[in-house]
């Protein structure tokens, strides 16, 4: 585990982490979530039968669109030209959408925080599109699952992963 928090300088002030003379390498990142609902709200998901569309099909494409815009949306991170992005979906009892991301990179620096975004905008967006029949829905255990490449190596989430994805 880091010795410090590594976007705060000695004084305590915040500071984007330079990463100029680490090298290029290969970076994956895999995460997952899940967002939680009455039964009759996911058949109508799977069914493809809500009023405004294919809601995963939509959630897909904010989840994707969110990861390539990061960089944007959190303070300190380090804008990233992605190589690919994918988002998989599935169904793991009759009240859960489990949500798995995995975000490619060849750059200075990892992509959790790409993958972590792309799965929580895809949750959202489900949740958006299905409010108006259960507002009562719970986004849960947005986490990472995975990740490979850069000076901190290989990690993988003690336990049984949420979402395996591919």
């Amino acid at each position: 585990m880091a010795d410090e928090l590594t976007h705060f300088d000695a004084s305590g002030a915040s500071r984007m982490v330079d990463v100029g003379d680490k090298p290029v390498t290969a970076r994956v990142a895999m995460a997952s979530g899940r967002v939680v609902m009455q039964p009759a709200t996911l058949a109508h998901i799977q069914q493809r039968g809500l009023a405004k569309g294919d809601v995963l099909e939509v959630a897909r494409l904010a989840g994707i669109m969110a990861a390539k815009r990061t960089g944007e949306l959190i303070p300190l991170c380090h804008p990233l030209g992605l190589d690919a992005v994918s988002i998989d979906f599935s169904f793991p009892d009759d009240h859960t959408v489990l949500i798995g991301s995995e975000v490619r990179v060849t750059a200075k620096t990892g992509v959790e925080m790409e993958a972590l975004t792309a799965v929580s905008v895809a949750a959202l967006t489900i949740y958006d599109m299905c409010k108006s029949m259960d507002r009562g829905m719970s986004i849960q255990d947005v986490r990472l699952e995975e990740k490979t490449g850069g000076k901190s190596g290989h990690f993988v989430r003690e336990g049984t992963p949420q979402f395996a994805g591919k």
